[in-house]
């Protein structure tokens, strides 16, 4: 039976939403186990040296989620060539993804190391981090980035397992790192163990247990000979396999590039409300990254069912399963509005004793809460068109929704409610800009689904 539910998927046969379902379920579970990575950070270092490390964590978040764009449209790219040729049944197109892709990633990875290692202390300076939490927040990034490789081999080789199906497998690896995550924030950190080592301890600790996840990726890809060939042939560049992950990657790379640096350019008004407002923002995104899941979970187990099926061509298979799916997403997000609501205070307490720091997270956080359902619409819809090959679509639309409205509209709120008691305006700018978004973005992504254009992006096999 393990042998069985670890091994690739055919998801152009049976029922879709089972299919989707199936699919979806275990990569849940491990998206959420990767959530635990920054959210057992954010609870080690607020419980045990205080809101100001728990800020100082949160302020690097922004910078960190703008150094992964790169290995974002890598696995972005890979996973629906991946997909496709697996649909296909075409095994010579498919070991030659994969082997390009492990060499592109290295490339980037020393070309990231190389550039951003050198701006991370300027750019903490540009966006008013304040002086508490400098040196904290720019150790913190500097030993992530040190250790960038493990997380990007983890995204990219976890995305091929799914792009042939298999889910499971990366599961396993992330829970095992999981573990050992958790394990090693509390020796880095507690006095208890001696070591001490403050916020430094939980990126370091992060970055080892990344490193193994990746590694346990890479094992289990060795030993997959019988789906497609895996060995030093393969990882020669080629041009067709290097410009066509780029071309599929590099819109997803760039809607992450867009997502971040509007991020940052919120992360310096946010900056502005001060160390309490910092680090209710960081219980928020830890909180958010739970409730956001389930979306992120639909929306790849849909780019990957679209794209084993239009390999197929099988399009009317397509256009159910994205009915289906979407269905599931969204009463999925509906229970989680429901328990942010009813729980909130309870979720906010596990991050800190501070009270005011509890009522501030979570009045902020009910805000957010009715914009899931309208992002399971967006994560669906795009998944589908991703999985087409359509990968510019979803990018104009996040560039239309976060630059045209979040960056705006958070601004426009901050400065329009400006008062002698509130030099800054309105701490709430943040999160109804962020929902604003969400609602426009829904809607948007459900028109261009509709007109159907992603229909005429397959990879030409």
């Amino acid at each position: 039976m393990f042998k069985k539910i670890n091994a690739p998927a055919d998801m152009t046969v049976g029922s879709p939403w089972k299919c989707i379902l199936k699919f979806t379920v275990p990569m849940l579970i491990g998206n959420i186990a990767q959530q635990l990575y920054s959210t057992v950070d954010s609870i080690v270092v607020g419980k045990y040296e205080g809101d100001n490390a728990l800020a100082a964590v949160g302020s690097a978040a922004p910078i960190l989620n703008l150094l992964l764009v790169l290995f974002i449209g890598i696995s972005a790219g890979t996973g629906v060539m991946v997909s496709q040729y697996f649909g296909a049944k075409n095994r010579k197109s498919l070991s030659h993804t994969i082997g390009n892709s492990i060499t592109v990633t290295a490339i980037a990875c020393l070309l990231l190391i190389a550039v951003a290692a050198p701006l991370i202390h300027p750019l903490l300076t540009v966006l008013n981090t304040p002086e508490s939490i400098h040196d904290a927040c720019a150790d913190y990034l500097m030993i992530s980035l040190i250790g960038m490789a493990g997380m990007a081999y983890y995204n990219i080789l976890s995305g091929v397992l799914r792009g042939m199906g298999d889910s499971f497998s990366s599961l396993i690896f992330l829970l095992i790192a999981t573990v050992i995550n958790i394990v090693l924030d509390i020796v880095f950190v507690a006095e208890e163990f001696g070591i001490e080592m403050g916020v430094p301890g939980v990126a370091l600790a992060t970055v080892i247990a990344q490193l193994i996840s990746s590694a346990l990726c890479m094992i289990k890809l060795s030993r997959m000979k019988e789906h497609f060939d895996f060995g030093p042939a393969y990882l020669k560049p080629q041009k067709h396999y290097v410009m066509t992950i780029i071309k599929l990657g590099l819109p997803s790379g760039l809607t992450q590039a867009i997502f971040s640096s509007a991020m940052i350019i919120v992360q310096s008004l946010t900056n502005s409300f001060g160390e309490m407002f910092i680090a209710a923002n960081v219980v928020i995104m830890r909180v958010d990254g739970f409730a956001m899941m389930p979306n992120f979970s639909f929306g790849m187990a849909l780019t990957t069912f679209a794209g084993q099926n239009v390999g197929a061509g099988l399009y009317d298979r397509v256009k159910k399963g994205a009915k289906q799916g979407t269905l599931m997403a969204v009463t999925c997000s509906a229970v989680i509005t429901g328990a942010i609501l009813l729980f909130g205070k309870y979720l906010m307490g596990l991050f800190t004793d501070t009270k005011e720091l509890i009522d501030l997270s979570n009045s902020l956080m009910r805000i957010l809460a009715i914009g899931y359902i309208a992002f399971a619409v967006t994560q669906s819809l795009s998944g589908v068109m991703r999985g087409a090959g359509d990968t510019l679509t979803p990018m104009w639309i996040s560039l239309i929704t976060t630059v045209i409205i979040r960056v705006p509209v958070a601004y426009i709120i901050s400065y329009l409610t400006r008062t002698p008691e509130l030099p800054f305006g309105r701490q709430e700018c943040i999160q109804l800009s962020l929902v604003s978004s969400w609602v426009i973005g829904a809607i948007l992504t459900a028109i261009f689904y509709a007109i159907g254009k992603w229909k005429d992006k397959a990879i030409k096999q």
